[in-house]
């Protein structure tokens, strides 16, 4: 396989439903994309081609995600608002080719919907759910405005994230930083509480294994545990790397999470709610952090 060939969504479908089932029927994003990519043989290049301009997430996982909407849209799917996927009985059951046919209906059913709608003011809100145009949209702008910020204002914005996730003495390094350490906080679980030394990285495309390395290397004598945070998106073997057996384990935040995070913790995102939610980016948050 080219490198730089990647598959496209419908070529995608069933590795994804496949890795699900194999998963014990139900998975997260990150568990089904990881799964999925080793099945079709995604190589370290192929994962490494961003989607477009801001790199918020690789190309593949794009295309994982319009493989998931479509496999939601046949009914083989479904998903909770937690963000775990599951096999429905009717993907059980279904055969790759009764999935393609299956898909070729939909997507016509879809076309004409989307025609028949095209006119009317509310078709953006309408396919929200079916095309995920609606979800990528503000995640991409509030990526691009984060690409805005000075490193030091993009530190700044992590520190307040992880006050909000309930770390303590979070501090950051300053414009110089410190050896590849941003900044570090204390995390406070139950009774115990440990140091997290993070690194931020506003950065555009995807992050490899030897960023993680330099990282953990950067770690060494200080802490056990790291946080590594990005606009950008991470490789399967950075992923691995992060998770590897016998080395201090980092903790990945890409671009997606992060995004999800602010909408979490409401900075620098509204949220009205409708019969769904109604998400925009207000741009002058972060002009405190410029």
């Amino acid at each position: 396989m080219n490198a730089l060939k990647i598959p496209q969504y419908h070529e995608l479908m069933w590795p994804a439903l496949q890795a699900t089932k194999e998963l014990g029927g139900s998975a997260t994003v990150h568990e089904m994309n990881e799964r999925a990519m080793a099945s079709a043989g995604i190589s370290e290049e192929q994962q490494a081609v961003p989607h477009g301009e801001d790199g918020r997430m690789s190309e593949v996982a794009y295309r994982l995600h319009w493989a998931r909407t479509h496999l939601k849209g046949i009914g083989a799917l479904e998903n909770s608002a937690r963000g775990v996927w599951a096999v429905t009985d009717r993907g059980r059951s279904m055969s790759e080719q009764e999935m393609r046919t299956a898909t070729k209906a939909w997507r016509d059913s879809f076309r004409e919907r989307r025609l028949a709608r095209r006119d009317s003011q509310a078709a953006g809100a309408g396919d929200a759910e079916e095309d995920g145009e609606a979800e990528g949209g503000w995640k991409d702008q509030l990526i691009a405005r984060l690409l805005q910020l000075p490193p030091d204002g993009f530190e700044r914005l992590a520190q307040r994230i992880l006050r909000e996730a309930g770390f303590v003495n979070v501090t950051v390094t300053g414009k110089s930083g410190d050896g590849g350490i941003d900044g570090a906080g204390t995390y406070r679980l139950s009774l115990v509480s440990f140091p997290v030394y993070f690194q931020c990285k506003r950065y555009k495309g995807t992050i490899t294994p030897g960023a993680v390395r330099d990282f953990r290397g950067a770690m060494a004598g200080r802490g056990e545990k790291g946080l590594l945070i990005t606009t950008g998106s991470f490789t399967r073997d950075a992923q691995a790397e992060a998770a590897r057996d016998g080395a201090p384990p980092v903790e990945l935040i890409d671009g997606d999470r992060l995004c999800d995070l602010l909408k979490e913790f409401r900075l620098g995102i509204e949220v009205r709610q409708r019969v769904e939610e109604d998400v925009t980016v207000n741009s002058g948050f972060f002009d405190e952090y410029q």
